[in-house]
């Protein structure tokens, strides 16, 4: 529907199209003239930094609101990581190591998609950041189960298009890392962390952060793969520093598969109904 059937107002479908049939002259031919809101070159200076934001935080909220999408699934985590079928392309042994977690993370987006479409489609709708790897697995997944599924991309030098099981109309693209990170996590029931790189750590710290730090209210959130985990971050040594609390050990926990995973979800859930309950 276009704005000019919900507003009394001329709105801006019926001024672009209006645009497009005056004479061709010097004066309609000046960038000046063009409209503003159609003016990609405009758009993209310097100064239109706070409106560009603006937009790419609107854009996908409306989307997701059109869609009933009410709470999701986040899924982040490796995209070099391969599925096993193709662990031979894998560029070291580590990574061939590694796959199995494609079919754990496909598995667990099945699940969590089953959930979602008991409960009606709007809740548990995984979320990925779109591209390959861990991410592909979990679009994948959805996709198995017959549910829709989100991909957050962002435009890099050398990044991938969008994996080909992200549902179309779920499928955005991101300029700004930091809009793109709010989007993950404004809907979240629970952040579920695949091993990865820096991108997947940079996620990772940044939403247990905001959970430490109130600014976000607690969720399950699992790291798959404590073998990983633990050799790669020495999470005691942080709390014997004294640079976080033995509570914000407690913040997370680890997995190893994708059941084990949907019964923290459920026992969490299970959890907070209790504490709802008059009296207790």
């Amino acid at each position: 529907m276009t704005d000019d059937r919900r507003s009394p107002m001329r709105g801006a479908d019926t001024d672009r199209a209006a645009a497009r049939h005056v004479p061709d002259t010097p004066q309609t031919r000046a960038p000046t003239y063009r409209l503003a809101f159609a003016d990609e070159e405009f758009l993209g200076k310097d100064e239109l930094r706070p409106v560009r934001l603006q937009l790419e935080l609107l854009k996908p909220e409306m989307a997701l609101d059109a869609h009933g999408i009410d709470s999701t699934v986040v899924l982040f985590g490796g995209a070099r990581i391969p599925a096993p079928a193709d662990r031979g392309t894998a560029r070291t042994q580590v990574l061939a190591d590694l796959s199995h977690f494609y079919d754990v993370a496909q598995e667990f987006a099945r699940r969590m998609t089953r959930k979602s479409l008991a409960g009606g489609g709007r809740d548990f709708v995984v979320v990925t950041g779109g591209g390959p790897g861990v991410m592909e697995a979990g679009n994948r997944g959805a996709q198995d189960e017959g549910g829709v599924s989100i991909g957050l991309n962002i435009v890099l030098p050398h990044e991938q298009a969008p994996n080909a099981y992200v549902t179309p109309d779920l499928c955005f693209n991101f300029h700004y890392f930091a809009i793109r990170k709010m989007h993950f996590l404004m809907r979240a029931s629970a952040i579920c962390v695949f091993p990865g790189g820096f991108g997947t750590l940079d996620e990772m710290f940044e939403a247990l952060t905001l959970i430490q730090t109130g600014r976000m209210r607690r969720v399950p959130f699992l790291l798959f793969g404590r073998a990983f985990w633990e050799k790669i971050i020495n999470w005691d040594a942080l709390a014997e520093a004294g640079t976080i609390s033995d509570e914000d050990l407690q913040l997370f926990r680890f997995v190893e598969t994708a059941e084990e995973a949907e019964k923290a979800i459920d026992g969490w859930q299970e959890m907070g109904r209790r504490q709802d309950i008059p009296g207790r």
